[in-house]
């Protein structure tokens, strides 16, 4: 497949803000550089609306952009060259197969994203894999709602979930959560295509939920049916300007805000939904 790059400069206090903004446009991937980032959407994506919503946010954000097209056969080459293992504590490590082996870590995952988002690279990852270390898995039926890589998914089986399922809207995601599954030795995970109606399992007694403010606003009373009383629920992908609007939408939806905590401009939170 091939791939839209979007070259964006601009200052460092705009970047986490634009990235917010164009998660819920066409883009799937996003990668920082010294001078700002880089953006990527399938090449079958309409440019003409991709445009238009970037003059919408120069009226608000000072940057400049340029584009190009990375074709399929190149897109390996370029990650490879890029992605670097990430190291969250003494808690977990995540490489791609060409890197060697980080000892020390309890887990170490193999993630090959073929352009899917989720190496960890990214706060609001990064804080989701930390928060894991510290959930109930043991035992229990999972669901990683926007699962991009699987790393999510795959972390939770690691820690002894029984029942894992999987779904992303992007196909690139399902493939890439399926092919890295088995790579860590969890083939077990169930993966599929779709929104949150191609959910068939029910009563989880979690739920991995790292997206974006709009789809998690618009998705809670459907997590609140799929989730047990008191079971819980992780949310990242939110802004710190974005916590007052997600914990009210929570507590509508019948969820109460155990805990939340930051790391640059992005929020991580776990929920518990009332019994």
């Amino acid at each position: 497949m091939n791939y839209l790059q979007y070259t964006f400069q601009t200052a460092p206090e705009n970047v986490d803000l634009l990235i917010a903004f164009l998660s819920d446009s066409p883009f799937d991937t996003f990668e920082e550089t010294p001078d700002g980032f880089l953006a990527f959407a399938p090449a079958s994506a309409d440019e003409a609306d991709i445009e238009a919503h970037l003059a919408e946010l120069q009226e608000q954000f000072s940057f400049f952009f340029q584009k190009s097209i990375i074709e399929g056969q190149n897109w390996n080459e370029l990650w490879e060259s890029n992605f670097q293992p990430v190291i969250v504590d003494d808690y977990c490590a995540v490489r791609a197969d060409f890197h060697e082996p980080i000892p020390g870590k309890k887990w170490e995952l193999v993630i090959n994203p073929k352009m899917a988002f989720g190496t960890g690279h990214h706060e609001t990852t990064w804080q989701c894999i930390a928060a894991i270390e510290h959930l109930p898995m043991q035992g229990a039926s999972i669901l990683d709602y926007g699962c991009g890589t699987g790393i999510l998914a795959i972390l939770a089986a690691k820690e002894g979930a029984n029942l894992v399922e999987a779904v992303d809207i992007e196909e690139q995601s399902y493939l890439n959560t399926i092919e890295n599954s088995t790579a860590n030795g969890v083939p077990h995970i169930i993966a599929r295509l779709g929104t949150i109606d191609a959910v068939q399992g029910r009563d989880f007694d979690g739920i991995l939920a790292n997206i974006n403010r709009h789809v998690i606003l618009e998705s809670l009373p459907r997590l609140a049916e799929l989730i047990k009383p008191g079971g819980w629920l992780l949310i990242s992908g939110i802004l710190l300007t974005d916590e007052e609007i997600v914990t009210e939408a929570a507590r509508q939806a019948g969820f109460e805000k155990k805990e939340m905590k930051s790391r640059g401009n992005w929020l991580c939170g776990v929920f518990h939904m009332r019994a």
